[in-house]
């Protein structure tokens, strides 16, 4: 008979392994000695050894499976608890038992962590959702449909959770982004409509600024393009693809009429200042004739002189009332010298003034006779009040005598 710790054989070749149970049968051995058998059997436990290590490897480094690690424990339980090989099973099945308890750990970390995630990736897609909502309102079409396409691409990264979760929030963020996809689709069916609006009105400016653009009636016609321009801004922008064509044809016609205006303008230009150039000579004559000593010699010159005047025609408009000012000067001088002739010479006016004149020299006499009466009298407070009265006859007295000199008497 053989045997070592674990196990012996008997005279009968059959195979015995040790265990806290006590001795169980491994199997018969009849092809060797004793040693063999015990050798053989040996090879075995040390298989599961191996087994068991490498199974324990997997589980505690990779992510095998709960449901896979059960059933590979079960596995070597089976050939475990079967007595096939001779060593110490019991400290495996206390391997295998600790290594179930591993697993258990595992799959309620694992559980954990599911529910972890799930839990995070239910926030992430509700928050999805609240922001996707938001963007529905949004006017910023660009900005806002390139930042919901992005919430879709960060939607398919997310974990699913449970079907019913999953499905009320994607029903959520789909109705978003169909919200927001049919008002952008409104929005620019508008728009294309106001556009083409926008274009006819234009194609009907443009017409007519054609149409104006040979005109020769400077003024009005200026004056009309500056309405078409402010129509043209109030039309809006047309498409993008007739925008550009309607406004060159638009600048076009108005850059044909102006720059025939100008060149009309520039020749009239040095026209007036020639005129201007005139001008001011005759108005250098005219002042000549001042002081007026000779009125009617100096009627008579500013007569011809204004004649050349108006036969000169237009000066530049900025320069005309300086020009003009100097010759309204001589004009004003020669109306007061004729003014000042007439109330000289007129007979009516100088006997009102010698009338005039004569009454108020009798009253200042008067006046002179009553104050030396007065005084004569000692009434001196009578004397300085009629002194008063005499001092404001005095002054009109000497301004008609004044008028009556003017008129030569």
């Amino acid at each position: 008979m053989s045997s070592d710790p674990w196990g012996r054989v008997d005279e009968t070749g059959t195979v015995y392994v040790r265990t806290a149970d006590g001795e169980q049968v491994v199997g018969s051995w009849q092809a060797g000695s004793p040693e063999e058998a015990l050798a053989y059997f040996e090879r075995k436990y040390e298989g599961l050894v191996v087994e068991i290590g490498l199974l324990e490897k997997r589980v505690k480094t990779t992510d095998l499976s709960s449901k896979d690690a059960q059933t590979a424990i079960g596995h070597l339980r089976e050939q475990v608890d079967a007595h096939h090989a001779v060593g110490d099973l019991d400290a495996l099945r206390a391997r295998l038992d600790k290594l179930v308890e591993l697993v258990d750990a595992r799959r309620e970390e694992r559980k954990a962590q599911r529910a972890k995630q799930s839990d995070e990736a239910r926030h992430a897609k509700e928050a999805l959702v609240v922001e996707a909502e938001g963007l529905a309102q949004s006017d910023q079409w660009r900005a806002a449909g390139e930042r919901l396409r992005a919430l879709v691409d960060t939607w398919k990264g997310l974990p699913r959770l449970d079907r019913k979760s999953d499905d009320e929030l994607w029903h959520r963020f789909s109705h978003a982004r169909s919200a927001f996809s049919k008002r952008r689709k409104q929005h620019f069916a508008q728009l294309d409509a106001q556009r083409e609006d926008a274009r006819q009105a234009k194609e009907r400016l443009v017409a007519e600024a054609e149409s104006l653009s040979n005109s020769t009636d400077w003024g009005q016609t200026a004056a009309r393009y500056r309405e078409l321009m402010t129509e043209w801004k109030a039309a809006g922008r047309a498409q993008r693809e007739h925008e550009d064509d309607l406004w060159n044809r638009f600048r076009g016609a108005q850059d044909v009429f102006f720059a025939a205006r100008s060149s009309v303008f520039a020749e009239r230009d040095a026209e007036q200042t020639e005129n201007l150039k005139l001008k001011e000579e005759l108005a250098g004559e005219a002042e000549k004739l001042l002081p007026i000593t000779d009125l009617k010699a100096a009627r008579a010159a500013f007569r011809g002189i204004n004649e050349r005047w108006e036969a000169i025609g237009h000066v530049p408009r900025d320069a005309r009332p300086k020009v003009e000012g100097r010759m309204h000067t001589v004009e004003r001088a020669l109306q007061e010298a004729e003014e000042s002739e007439w109330r000289r010479t007129n007979p009516e006016a100088r006997a009102r003034a010698a009338g005039l004149t004569g009454q108020l020299q009798a009253a200042v006499d008067k006046l002179q006779g009553q104050i030396e009466q007065a005084r004569a009298q000692g009434n001196s407070a009578k004397a300085d009040k009629l002194e008063r009265e005499l001092a404001g006859r005095q002054a009109l007295l000497d301004q008609a005598l004044k008028g009556l000199h003017e008129f030569g008497g």
